[in-house]
């Protein structure tokens, strides 16, 4: 398969992991690099000495070209760019904030950037400071989300429509179905996160899997606005949060509560009663854990496939 993405990331496949906090380590980018997509380090949970192990290791493991996550909203970021520069990853899908202060210093450097937003507006600025692609996310993602609670399905085509650089969709995404709607819609490539939880080369911790392919529909919801908000499974701790919001809790009392490493005590450590758990509305179709390689070329198979139905179904 032969587009604009394939072309920029130098793949075979269009299909991107998704850089999730806790859960995507070395081990599963590579994996998904190797099977011909892009596999990305999620960076936002790392200490600088970590993300640098982490890129080296991944180099270990593939020749093929992966990608660093990097939240701009990170504290030590200085420390990852400078991380991310030395040691020559091609290319950065930079999160929550603007790129525009970065992305002149990683292109000058050789290296790709792509950056995620939630609307068409962020999209057009986006691509004014010089990035090479956009991902597109909608209101079904997991973890930290737009406030303007925009479908993927909605959100696509509008910012298709607004940018002439190439759009990759993300948010609901876990099949080849969906990823042939995404393409119909005006994307060239999917970013998949939740789906890629769910294998034995993530670095969540097995209860988290567990708890992702047990979810049933409803299993999560879009929470926590008046900070950033935040799509999580519905556990205790997120019960805590609607308790707080029935008692009228302040933003100041929302952070206190939310400030205690919580993505980490339950998507890394197991805690699946006081830990965050950040998953998307796509874990109700999630029903196993199986190799990350195994995912992708069932999502492309299907792809195509599905693509080849349609073609019947409306050329009569």
């Amino acid at each position: 398969m032969n587009n604009r993405v394939t072309e920029l990331f130098n793949i075979q496949i269009p299909i991107i992991q998704a850089g999730m906090i806790w859960c995507s380590g070395w081990e599963l980018a590579s994996a998904v690099s190797n099977a011909g997509g892009l596999g990305i380090i999620g960076s936002g949970s790392m200490y600088p000495e970590v993300l640098k192990d982490q890129i080296q290791k991944c180099k270990k493991a593939s020749n093929k070209p992966f990608a660093v996550n990097l939240p701009l909203l990170y504290p030590s970021i200085e420390e990852h760019v400078k991380t991310i520069i030395e040691e020559k990853v091609p290319i950065v899908f930079t999160s929550a904030g603007s790129p525009k202060k970065w992305t002149p210093l990683f292109k000058e450097h050789g290296i790709k950037v792509v950056h995620v937003v939630s609307n068409v507006m962020f999209a057009q600025k986006s691509e004014a400071a010089g990035v090479d692609a956009i991902v597109a996310e909608g209101f079904e993602a997991g973890g930290h989300n737009g406030r303007e609670e925009t479908t993927t399905m909605c959100l696509i085509p509008l910012v298709s429509d607004a940018v002439k650089i190439p759009v990759i969709a993300a948010g609901g995404i876990g099949s080849g179905r969906s990823m042939a709607a995404a393409f119909a819609l005006g994307a060239e490539g999917v970013q998949i996160g939740s789906k890629f939880v769910a294998t034995p080369e993530s670095s969540a911790h097995l209860n988290f899997k567990n708890a992702v392919i047990d979810a049933q529909e409803g299993a999560t919801e879009l929470t926590l606005k008046e900070l950033t908000p935040v799509r999580m499974m519905k556990n205790k701790f997120y019960q805590d949060i609607q308790v707080a919001y029935h008692e009228n809790a302040s933003p100041e009392k929302l952070k206190e509560l939310l400030g205690r490493a919580r993505a980490k005590k339950g998507m890394f450590e197991g805690d699946m009663i006081e830990g965050e758990l950040e998953i998307g509305q796509v874990s109700t179709a999630i029903t196993d854990i199986k190799p990350a390689a195994e995912i992708v070329d069932e999502i492309i198979t299907e792809f195509h496939q599905t693509v080849n139905h349609l073609s019947k179904v409306i050329i009569r």
